[in-house]
């Protein structure tokens, strides 16, 4: 067997009909969870019946108010730190045994701007954005592979496959965070290993209003639909079930996708444009 760098063997072949993913009496993880998409996901992933329900977010109180009524675990957790990522995966394990699914969601918008945005900004989004998921991933990927079962899934954004004219830190952080979801896939999924990345244009969260804050970053985000949380929410439980890399709740996200990638001048010019005219 073939061993990636982080130790765990590859090389697998792994017969995905003979294992869909439900999460009915599953152990599921989820961070970010005490508002937003967070909290609209974790509403929906309890009405599944998992055996239990992990709920993480930096703001303890907000999660709480979030498990207590449906009957999850909440832990308060930085996830721009790894020790407090292995500690909340060990809480998770104290309670309910083996982690089946883990939905590294928590995330940041970092400094708008470009280039002159403050290191420390970068610095945020690189840990919180990128980083969490390396850290879960580093700390799961060794007891799903041995067992040939487990589910890895990541927040990035539509800035992640698109851009978000507005904010550099943020378009960068999440880009990475779809390439790291994506190299998981290849090299872990004849492992067993299912990932899944949620890629959601404009929501209506607390995010999404300091967004808006910014008429170039308001004008590409409402270009499209915005969505409710529970709207996305649904996305990821189909995601799931159909076992899908990319989990797209716009619509309009393939689209742009497949005009970025079969003419990209064509959707550089337009995206220019799309700057010139809110700028103006």
């Amino acid at each position: 067997m073939a061993r990636s760098l982080s130790g765990v063997e590859t090389g697998f072949n792994f017969d995905y009909a003979a294992a869909r993913v439900e999460l009915t009496d599953r152990n599921v993880v989820l961070t970010g969870a005490g508002s937003g998409i967070g909290r609209a996901v974790a509403e929906r992933f309890a009405a599944e019946r998992p055996r239990a329900l992990v709920l993480g977010d930096l703001d303890l109180a907000a999660v709480q108010a979030v498990a207590e009524p449906l009957g999850a675990l909440a832990v308060r957790v930085d996830v721009g730190r790894e020790m407090e990522i292995q500690r909340l995966i060990a809480r998770a394990r104290e309670h309910a045994g083996e982690i089946d699914v883990f939905f590294s969601n928590a995330g940041v918008p970092g400094p708008g701007g470009g280039p002159e945005a403050p290191d420390g900004g970068f610095e945020q989004a690189w840990q919180v954005n990128v980083m969490a998921h390396v850290w879960a991933a580093r700390a799961l990927l060794p007891e799903m592979v041995r067992r040939g079962d487990g589910y890895l899934l990541s927040t990035a954004s539509a800035a992640g496959v698109l851009s978000q004219v507005s904010a550099l830190p943020y378009t960068v952080s999440k880009h990475a965070a779809v390439a790291l979801a994506e190299w998981l896939s290849i090299t872990y999924g004849d492992a067993g290993v299912r990932v899944s990345c949620l890629c959601p244009g404009a929501v209506r969260t607390p995010m999404l209003e300091l967004a808006l804050e910014d008429p170039v970053g308001a004008a590409a985000l409402l270009s499209d639909a915005v969505l409710e949380p529970a709207e996305v929410a649904e996305s990821v439980i189909v995601g799931i079930r159909a076992e899908r890399f990319l989990i797209l709740p716009h619509e309009a996200v393939a689209g742009h996708m497949a005009l970025k990638g079969s003419d990209p001048e064509r959707w550089l010019r337009g995206m220019r444009r799309l700057v010139r005219s809110a700028r103006q």
